[in-house]
């Protein structure tokens, strides 16, 4: 029996891109042809995170699935796209070459870099020109930041951009200085009777100051956030088995028990 034929890639995407407009057309899936750009942009998100919590769990062949169906949300949104002849899946691959080759002169032309931080001041630098010669100059250095991403990756944004222009702390310790103040003002709201405005207002700046610290620490706040989830969810089930095991329930188990196996937990890992 002959060895099936290797295919590459840009065979198995056309292949792809066929079965969407398959999926899309009069005589095939019911579901497929009933969603449009707003119903998908909610599966278009779960996929992401999907794949986060893949790359997150080193989970390397649930990581190659869920990278497919992230692929596929793009070409669902680009054949929609073809149908009401805005533009085709081929239009949005010729821009991002068009933009990797035009933002990466140190790669492709005669311009050098060495450094990710010079790629990434460049990159901005030629960005910021396009939007120019696109008509989208904007009037405010944060204008560019978007308002509909997470708030946390919002704040680490609109601080990287002041940042870069000198609005920064000195350092690690001054931002640090600057979240004990924060957590004193939030006292304060607190113990003088402050409205519930007041009291989010205070809370707010912590998150703000927190995102600046990952920064200055070159953390990524999110992924910070998203591991210690995972390390609260890992402690919390092996309480919860312990307990079941012992016949008992979460309600009826004292507070001081609880802390108890969660200290076991932490010593086991």
């Amino acid at each position: 029996m002959e060895k099936p034929e290797k295919t590459t890639a840009g065979e198995q995407f056309e292949r792809l891109v066929e079965i969407m407009a398959r999926l899309r057309s009069p005589d095939g899936c019911p579901w497929d042809r009933a969603q449009n750009f707003d119903t998908i942009k909610s599966y278009l998100l779960e996929e992401t995170y999907e794949v986060l919590d893949s790359i997150d769990a080193r989970d390397w062949p649930a990581l190659c699935e869920e990278l497919g169906d992230l692929l596929l949300q793009s070409v669902f949104f680009a054949q929609m796209a073809s149908e009401q002849k805005l533009f085709g899946i081929e239009d949005s691959l010729n821009a991002i070459i068009d933009k990797l080759i035009r933002r990466h002169p140190h790669v492709f032309g005669d311009a050098t870099a060495h450094t990710p931080e010079e790629v990434k001041d460049r990159w901005d630098r030629i960005k910021a020109v396009e939007s120019l010669k696109k008509g989208r100059g904007t009037e405010n250095l944060l204008d560019s930041v978007p308002r509909s991403q997470p708030a946390l990756a919002e704040a680490l944004q609109i601080s990287s951009k002041v940042a870069r222009v000198g609005f920064d702390w000195a350092d690690t310790n001054q931002v640090i200085e600057k979240l004990h103040e924060e957590l004193d003002e939030l006292a304060r709201a607190r113990t003088s009777e402050g409205t519930r405005e007041e009291i989010e207002d205070e809370l707010g700046d912590i998150l703000f100051v927190i995102a600046n610290i990952a920064r200055h620490l070159q953390v990524d706040p999110e992924q910070a956030l998203r591991k210690a989830n995972a390390k609260f969810r890992r402690r919390f089930a092996y309480l919860e088995r312990k307990l079941a095991g012992a016949g008992k329930a979460l309600e009826a188990t004292p507070l001081e028990e609880m802390e108890t196996l969660w200290e076991e937990a932490k010593r086991l890992e």
